[in-house]
């Protein structure tokens, strides 16, 4: 029996966070990143066209790796479109949402920030999880409209301006009664890139809580109870990369993609 094929989807290269963490809870399986850069990037997307968006690219995806198991490391994707993925394809699904739930279990000052896309900040699903794990926290959200682009390029190995970053993160810096935020939850895979620049322009110190190795447990803990089977046609290798165009912007991602690990670029030609 091969190794499982563990396809890993996001609308760019932030989903590389939770690639990181697979590769190293499962370090023996068939990893395939997908990134729909032809939609990239999703906050700017209606929901109803971006769920459509997703099914469609999702269901080319899974025919052409034939999956074990997909992980949607994207939080926008996840609260948008995983029912939906659930209910179009038998394949199982792992999803990625704000770890508000361990925020709130580990603050102290009961002050809790949450940087994510505007969509991620505006999804009921994002309140649902406040109201139902941190009722009892002051929760400060940030859609921030800049960070997922930032992080990208600094991928691609561009200076991050750290004025603007510092200004996209101040507004989950909140002080209340004599506290202050002390956890901040990443509620957009592509952040944790960017993390080590946040500890240069915060204002205080904060715990980052990154959701991909609670993903990747989760990603383990599904393919324990799934059965495998061989692929009934040539797959894409170890550590492929697909991408739904071969625009401009794909060409200067390959090297950022080949310092993650996955070297072996193939397009789909997705169009939107």
């Amino acid at each position: 029996m091969s190794a499982p094929r563990v396809l890993l989807f996001d609308s760019g290269m932030g989903g590389l966070t939770v690639a990181r963490a697979v590769r190293t809870q499962l370090p023996g399986a068939h990893l395939v990143y997908s990134a729909d850069n032809a939609g990239f990037p999703y906050g700017a997307w209606k929901e109803a066209d971006l769920a459509k968006r997703i099914v469609l690219v999702l269901g080319a995806l899974i025919e052409r790796v034939e999956p074990a198991i997909v992980v949607i490391a994207c939080n926008t994707a996840s609260t948008i479109a995983l029912a939906q993925l659930r209910d179009a394809y038998k394949v199982p699904f792992v999803g990625t949402v704000p770890a508000i739930k361990p925020a709130a279990a580990q603050t102290k000052s009961g002050i809790i920030g949450v940087l994510a896309t505007p969509g991620t900040v505006s999804r009921e699903y994002t309140h649902a999880l406040i109201h139902t794990y941190a009722y009892h926290c002051k929760v400060f959200l940030h859609g921030a409209k800049r960070l997922a682009e930032i992080a990208e390029l600094k991928l691609k190995g561009r200076p991050v301006d750290m004025d603007e970053l510092r200004e996209e993160i101040a507004p989950v810096f909140r002080k209340r009664d004599g506290q202050k935020t002390d956890v901040v939850v990443l509620g957009c895979t592509h952040y944790p890139l960017l993390v080590e620049d946040m500890l240069k322009v915060q204002p205080w110190l904060v715990k980052y809580i990154d959701p991909a190795p609670a993903i990747a447990r989760r990603v383990a803990d599904v393919l324990d109870e799934t059965p495998l089977k061989e692929a009934e046609k040539t797959v894409p290798v170890h550590n492929s990369v697909l991408l739904t165009a071969a625009r401009g912007q794909a060409a200067d991602s390959l090297a950022a993609y080949a310092a993650m690990g996955f070297d072996h670029p193939e397009f789909l030609d997705l169009p939107v």
